[in-house]
């Protein structure tokens, strides 16, 4: 057992982080462990944390990081949010109004094995973000957009026909148990890695068409940049911009929600960290398959944990508030689709572009 403990402290600082953390705040989290991720002889906690309302009637939002092991700054984003948050609830009545009114769901560490191993994809070599049963509509770029032909190249999607790798089931649960039924919902899955900018995507991955809930996704963009007019780290994009892939889990589990619940308000966010520039600030970084995906000096690892914090807030008042932002009618659902074609996808913004309900 004493050399378990020795192995996980060294491997997992961010899953010794959180343990402390759960135990900081036990008396304003209810923590849930669905089940175990088994590596090198250990079982590891696959922990999903809720804090606020348990009405059904609250609107959810959900922070998701360590999907890939490597990109371990998501985690550590979410896990200083949470930090932040406990000692917020110590004196600020309004922080503890604000979790009164929503659900808040917190899964920081999604792929364990992984982190243990500094890879992207999980100990069976299996990309969680390429696992989901959902197929592209267009050709996807080479390899980047998931292969099949084997775990020993990135981008694996598993074996045709297969279950979804264990990781992905727990995720899958957790978001099917604690979303699908909420009225309203916000997640952000935190990812590094992709150019020398912040990125905010959207779904869909699978399609270069406009998604259909591109209306809202534009009153939330919009919300933002009217409210914080001199915080523009963030490109704010459907993901097909950049690419296309199949297997991504959030389309997955956003066609879930809106066959569950057709009359409900679900926008899966992405935050992909635009890594590239930790490494034109400090190339030595680029010798280092971790430092391609996080900072390391620490100074800059600080901004980096601090910088999203504005994000993260926004969020937690964005869905407790969305009658103020999202369409809340067939008409005004049509200006914004309108308004949102005009602001990513112009060469459609003249046609009569069916809104797809």
């Amino acid at each position: 057992m004493t050399e378990q403990i020795y192995h996980i402290k060294n491997a997992l600082p961010e899953l010794q982080e959180l343990e402390g953390l759960i135990a900081e705040g036990r008396d304003q989290l209810r923590v849930d462990v669905p089940g175990y991720i088994q590596h090198e002889g250990v079982d590891v906690p696959f922990y999903v944390l809720e804090m606020g309302s348990t009405s059904p009637d609250a609107p959810a939002l959900a922070l998701i990081g360590g999907v890939h092991g490597v990109e371990r700054i998501g985690t550590q984003i979410i896990l200083s949010f949470l930090r932040t948050l406990l000692h917020k609830l110590e004196w600020d009545p309004v922080t503890r109004q604000q979790l009164d009114a929503i659900r808040l769901v917190m899964i920081p560490i999604v792929n364990p094995g992984g982190m243990w191993n500094n890879s992207r994809a999980n100990p069976n070599g299996v990309d969680l973000m390429r696992n989901a049963p959902v197929e592209t509509e267009h050709r996807p770029p080479f390899m980047v957009g998931g292969q099949r032909l084997t775990r020993f190249l990135p981008w694996y999607r598993g074996k045709n026909q297969a279950p979804m790798e264990m990781e992905n089931q727990f995720l899958t649960r957790a978001i099917e148990s604690r979303l699908y039924s909420q009225p309203v919902c916000i997640s952000l899955d935190c990812h590094s890695g992709f150019g020398y900018r912040d990125r905010i995507w959207f779904p869909y991955a699978r399609s270069l068409e406009p998604w259909p809930g591109l209306s809202p996704a534009y009153g939330l963009t919009r919300l933002f940049e009217h409210s914080y007019p001199s915080h523009d780290l963030y490109l704010f994009e459907p993901q097909a911009h950049s690419y296309t892939t199949s297997g991504d889990v959030w389309d997955y589990l956003y066609d879930g929600y809106v066959s569950h619940n057709p009359d409900g308000l679900f926008v899966p966010l992405t935050l992909e960290m635009g890594s590239w520039l930790w490494l034109k600030k400090n190339p030595r970084q680029a010798f280092r398959y971790h430092s391609f995906f996080n900072p390391t000096l620490p100074h800059r690892h600080l901004r980096i944990l601090r910088r999203h914090l504005t994000l993260l807030d926004f969020l937690m008042s964005a869905v407790q508030s969305a009658p103020h932002w999202a369409p809340a009618t067939e008409p005004e659902r049509a200006a914004m689709f309108q308004q949102a074609l005009e602001r990513w996808y112009p060469n459609l913004a003249n046609e009569s572009y069916p809104l797809k309900l």
